[in-house]
């Protein structure tokens, strides 16, 4: 299998090729040339082995160039070890009408830990494979858990650097500290002035610089991402929409080839495109429920066909979905036109007037599969308060973005099973939780608030939020997002 770019400039590679590139030569994101298929009997066959044997089966659909071995080596050194508090790494809790995949167990307590623990692992075998010599310096935008995961993920990996961009003011507290107090030879952490977006455009940009990189390339020095438009940080979310499944099987909650539904929040719509990938492949997903929160670009695209992210940005209490530029979009744009030109031109499109239109036919094409909606923060803490008076069981802030919009899908009359996502242990956004549960938080600090957060729920505190108490801050650096370039020299060593 081989990898080419959405916008079509003819260029292949293998997977371990397009992992270490992260982004194609000409901006570009790169998709599989071919979209394996498999049977029942292949997700039947799910349900009798643990996370890390399921992930194996399904990565070595995509990854071909790399050796059984490789990916069962890549994947326990990923989820093995004690890295997950919960042996099932992706837990699924299965309640009456609804059930909750749990992606929140690994050690920053958020989803992206699912795609993040894997990726150095194949990235650091993918320099191997094809004998890279350059050091490779890893770029990261981060709207807040994507940044410290990555940090984590690779902190004294060898052969690479990691450096992290977060927006100064849009991570919550929490957030901030998980990456300022960061620890690890290889990694650096840069605020920057201005919203997510700023950031995530300020990556893009160095990554289109060709002069820039062909000066960190005579250094030694080669950029890749730990975002998710590198495939290798998508590729392992495929795994846990087959591992759900597989779950409810088990339980015998459904029978083989029952369809089920997900409800995702997402923001920068690459955890809910793994569910897209898992459905092409042969998992049978009825309906994909695409979560927004005030920040509703995305629910607007799927109901009219027109992306446009000329509009207000909000800060949010769930904040890693404040996003108005949504990456992954171009990949799904791709797979159902099939057309490199015509995603070229929506994506040139959107650089220069913020907006492109996909028109009537595509747009159908996108809604047999994509359902959509959105809530303020008003509903979203209505919605833990409420979740936690009929179940006892707390929410964070975006999960419960879902599980509002899953809800709504369901009293419209569907009735197939549903999975909420929960992409976030509430730990993390324990103000904003604490009070949605009507608690009175005046004048405590972080860990108090932790501490109280704790005497309602069921899930301790995570090991690395308590640890985060007497962490030493080592990341101060602020900069404006004009200045992005620089800091990646500096700290390329390049000035």
């Amino acid at each position: 299998m081989n990898y080419i770019s959405t916008r079509g400039n003819n260029q292949k590679m293998t997977s371990a090729q397009a992992i270490i590139a992260g982004l194609a030569d000409d901006g570009g994101l790169f998709v599989p040339d071919e979209l394996p298929q498999v049977d029942m009997e292949f997700i039947k066959g799910l349900t009798k082995l643990s996370y890390q044997e399921r992930a194996a089966r399904v990565l070595g659909c995509f990854l071909t160039d790399y050796t059984d071995e490789e990916i069962k080596g890549c994947v326990e050194r990923a989820y093995g070890g004690g890295k997950f508090d919960d042996a099932a790494v992706a837990p699924l809790n299965i309640m009456e009408d609804v059930s909750v995949l749990e992606l929140w167990h690994g050690p920053t307590s958020a989803f992206k830990d699912m795609a993040l623990q894997l990726l150095p692992q194949l990235l650091s075998t993918a320099l191997k494979k094809t004998g890279e010599k350059n050091q490779v310096l890893i770029l990261v935008a981060t709207s807040g858990d994507t940044g410290k995961a990555a940090l984590e993920g690779f902190r004294d990996v060898e052969q690479t650097k990691i450096i992290v961009f977060y927006p100064e003011n849009g991570v919550s507290r929490i957030q901030k500290l998980q990456m300022v107090t960061q620890q690890g030879e290889n990694v650096a952490v840069t605020a920057v002035k201005g919203n997510f977006d700023d950031a995530q455009s300020g990556v893009k940009a160095i990554f289109s610089d060709r002069e820039f990189n062909a000066k960190l390339n005579e250094a030694g020095v080669s950029l890749s991402s730990a975002n998710s438009i590198n495939w290798g940080r998508l590729v392992p979310q495929i795994v846990y929409y087959f591992s759900a499944y597989a779950d409810l099987l088990k339980a015998g909650v459904i029978r083989a080839g029952d369809e089920i539904s997900f409800t995702v929040p997402t923001g920068n719509f690459g955890d809910i495109l793994a569910g897209y990938y898992a459905l092409r492949m042969g998992l049978p997903v009825k309906k994909l429920i695409c979560a927004s929160n005030t920040n509703n670009v995305l629910t607007d695209f799927l109901t009219t066909g027109v992306y446009d992210r000329n509009r207000d940005f909000f800060k949010t209490i769930s904040p890693s979905m404040d996003i108005l530029i949504s990456s992954n979009l171009e990949r799904l744009l791709y797979h159902v036109t099939n057309d490199a030109a015509q995603v070229a031109e929506w994506m040139k499109s959107l650089a220069e007037t913020g907006r492109y239109d996909v028109g009537a036919e595509v747009l159908a094409k996108i809604q047999a599969t994509f359902g959509c909606d959105w809530a303020d923060d008003q509903k979203t803490m209505e919605t833990i308060n409420a979740v936690y008076g009929e179940r006892k069981y707390i929410a964070d802030t975006h999960t419960a973005v879902a599980w509002d919009s899953a809800h709504k899908y369901m009293l419209q009359g569907n009735a197939e099973p549903m999975v909420v996502v929960s992409t976030a242990s509430p730990y993390k956004f324990n103000e904003s939780v604490l009070t949605a549960l009507g608690e009175a938080i005046e004048g405590m600090d972080e860990f108090q608030l932790l501490d109280k957060l704790q005497s309602m729920n069921s899930f301790k505190i995570p090991a690395g939020l308590a640890a985060l108490k007497n962490a030493e801050v080592r990341h101060g650096n602020v900069v404006e997002k004009t200045a992005m370039p620089q800091a990646v020299a500096a700290f390329a060593g390049q000035n």
